[in-house]
């Protein structure tokens, strides 16, 4: 008979569930099979209807019997073969004391009639006489002292389990409520705490003291075991501040590396030895700060965290690293970029028999230093051998490349490039002066000689020779493009199609080719039809200088004239006037050629020299006709009317004439006002 009252059904401890747990896994261990009755009486009952009561109270004891471990004869075994589960009520005894009464003497006759079929003796199996029983209870009070599982402690030790378990919830609860511990844990979460530990542990050390003055008394095995629980969750309940203190000092331990290492590399030490000590220095900090949060109550290890630090200066330090590798990569690169690209293009462009030779110079030259200096660099990185080479062979690497990108960006130029070196070469003559076209120039060889210069340059620009192996491009470009004799020329144009009809060169890697043979044959077609226009444009000057030149008549011509104008010549030297005249004739025509230059004029050509004078010649008689209107105008002025005599009277007059002054000599002030007054006298000079 189970004593329940009814608030605690479906509790797990004021229901007595570890008890029925432990009966169970005995009664199946120890005992064989057969149904005893657990009367389960719930006392106290309420409103709420054994309907709703029941059903809860069987599923806790059903869930009880399923959690249990059983052995291996018993894994399946159904509750129903062990245990016969009655369910029974009583009112209160404070409010209904006659109906509870009235219910236990029911219960009561239950018990008189347990031996009766369905009574509450259950199973028969297990039934012994009378004579038997004190054996038999002697037998299962050996069994039940054997198994521990079964010796229930004594009452003092269960009242000391509750009382202590009581005392140490109860200082729990004023530690979660404490003022010290509540400003402490404040702080905590703003920022370091100095004396946190010294602080805590004077708090805990507080409860735990009141604790062993309060429960001094009960069992010592009880009050030590509880001691414990209230420490661990005191310490469990205060982990996540220390927890949080340990951030604090690994964040500020951190942030001491950053700082120290930015300092130390500002100041020129070296990469390495730098991130040692600052390292050191930080793991240092975090160490005496550790010590200062560490509390006396408390085994906590805090390594992992000092390993998290570690691996956060690791980090920090590794992309510190990275970063000042790039840069002083991408520094010997920009370097490098500075030193090449514009020799390589300068070389390019006045490209020779020796443009790759120059460039491969260049290249070793400007590499060897940039490799000397960036791995000076290196050296205060302390780096492993296998990421120093890679990073040299990075740099070099670069180097070729810078090149492949200057002359491959010169090779789509190409035919600007040789346009150009065709008019240099064809423009000026080896002193690099501008040509004169006389006449006596031979424009053939000098066509030949500054196509050859163009052609050179654009062997030179075909491919990439940085490693100083010897080829034949330019040698295929001139027996394949450059003018030949006709027979010649017919013999080998099947050759020279050979040539060219290719996408590769002979010895060259397609990665080093920067313009394939059929390209190439392509752009000196262009070439040529590019430059014919400045061959045509010489081979007219010359013709202009010549007839300009020979601006005489034929020795033929002049014999003509002289026997056919010997009669005109005879009569000139007997008319000398006629002389004069030709004379006069010839200085005002000299003049003239003078001034307009004309002999300047007609050496660029008959119909150029036309048009320049007759473009001259209409200005000039414009010129002089307006000057000829300036100057009638001039000496041509219209006529002006006489102006009147000054007025005299006949007193100033007589008085002047007898050496007196005049009374009054203001003359008139025109013409007008004397004729207008007829009476007084005027004097008319002629």
């Amino acid at each position: 008979m189970i004593n329940m009252w009814c608030h605690d059904i479906g509790r797990e401890q004021a229901a007595n569930r570890p008890l029925l747990k432990t009966v169970f896994q005995v009664m199946m261990r120890l005992f064989s099979p057969r149904k005893t009755t657990l009367l389960f009486v719930i006392r106290d009952k309420t409103k709420t209807p054994m309907k709703y009561l029941e059903p809860v109270l069987r599923e806790d004891i059903q869930k009880i019997w399923s959690s249990i471990s059983k052995p291996e004869a018993h894994k399946e075994t159904a509750l129903s073969e062990f245990f016969n589960v009655e369910v029974t009520a009583l009112p209160s005894y404070e409010e209904k004391e006659e109906q509870f009464k009235e219910q236990v003497a029911q219960l009561r006759q239950r018990f008189f009639n347990s031996i009766a079929p369905r009574g509450l003796a259950g199973d028969r199996r297990g039934v012994i006489p009378g004579s038997a029983f004190s054996f038999s209870a002697q037998q299962i009070w050996a069994v039940i002292r054997e198994n521990k599982d079964l010796d229930l402690p004594a009452h003092k030790v269960m009242v000391a389990t509750v009382r202590c378990e009581e005392i140490a919830n109860e200082k729990l609860g004023r530690l979660a409520s404490d003022e010290n511990w509540l400003e402490l844990k404040t702080a905590v979460q703003s920022g370091r705490v100095a004396g946190f530990g010294r602080k805590l542990s004077s708090i805990l050390d507080f409860y735990l003291s009141e604790y062993d003055m309060e429960a001094a008394y009960f069992d010592e095995g009880v009050r030590t075991a509880k001691r414990e629980q209230l420490e661990s969750g005191a310490l469990n309940y205060v982990h996540s501040t220390f927890t949080a203190m340990l951030g604090h000092l690994r964040s500020k331990a951190l942030e001491k590396f950053k700082n120290d290492l930015e300092q130390s590399l500002k100041s020129g030490k070296a990469f390495a030895a730098a991130v040692r000590d600052c390292t050191r220095a930080s793991l240092l900090e975090f160490d005496r700060g550790l010590e200062d949060v560490t509390v006396e109550q408390a085994d906590w290890d805090a390594s992992k965290v000092r390993d998290k630090l570690r691996r956060d200066i690791d980090s920090h330090a590794a992309s510190v690293r990275t970063a000042k590798l790039a840069k002083l990569k991408a520094s010997s690169e920009s370097k490098l970029t500075e030193a090449l690209a514009g020799p390589v293009e300068s070389l390019l462009e006045a490209a020779g028999d020796d443009t790759w030779a120059s460039i491969r110079n260049l290249y070793r030259r400007e590499t060897e230093k940039a490799v000397s200096d960036f791995t000076s660099s290196l050296s205060g990185f302390e780096l492993d051998q296998a990421t120093h080479d890679t990073m040299i062979q990075n740099l070099e690497e670069f180097a070729r490349g810078v090149i492949e990108k200057k002359a491959r960006d010169e090779a789509g130029k190409v035919l600007i490039h040789m346009k150009d070196r065709f008019s240099t070469v064809f423009n000026h003559d080896k002193d690099s002066i501008p040509r004169v076209w006389t006449g006596k120039e031979d424009i053939r060889a000098i066509t030949k000689e500054a196509r050859s210069a163009a052609l050179k340059l654009l062997a030179v620009f075909a491919a990439i020779r940085l490693d100083d192996k010897p080829d034949k491009i330019e040698n295929a470009l001139s027996s394949s493009l450059l003018e030949q004799g006709p027979v010649s020329q017919s013999r080998s144009i099947e050759a020279s199609t050979d040539l060219l009809a290719s996408s590769t060169w002979e010895e060259i890697p397609p990665r080093n080719t920067l313009i394939t043979p059929v390209q190439c044959k392509s752009i000196w077609r262009q070439f040529k039809s590019e430059t014919e226009y400045t061959i045509t444009q010489a081979i007219s000057a010359q013709e202009a200088h010549r007839r300009s030149s020979n601006w005489l008549p034929p020795p033929w011509a002049i014999v003509a004239i002289a026997i056919l104008g010997f009669n005109e010549f005879m009569m000139l030297l007997r008319n000398p006037v006629y002389i004069l005249g030709l004379f006069l004739l010839f200085i005002v025509s000299y003049a003239v050629v003078l001034q307009f230059n004309i002999l300047e004029e007609f050496r660029r050509g008959m119909l150029s020299g036309l048009l320049a004078l007759s473009a001259r010649f209409l200005p000039t008689v414009m010129n002089i006709l307006r000057k000829l209107a300036d100057e009638g105008h001039k000496y041509y002025q219209p006529p002006q009317p006489p102006r009147p005599a000054p007025s005299i009277d006949a007193p100033s007059f007589r008085s002047r004439s007898q050496g007196q002054p005049p009374l009054s000599s203001n003359p008139a002030p025109d013409s007008h006002s004397s004729s207008s007054s007829p009476a007084s006298p005027t004097l008319n000079s002629s």
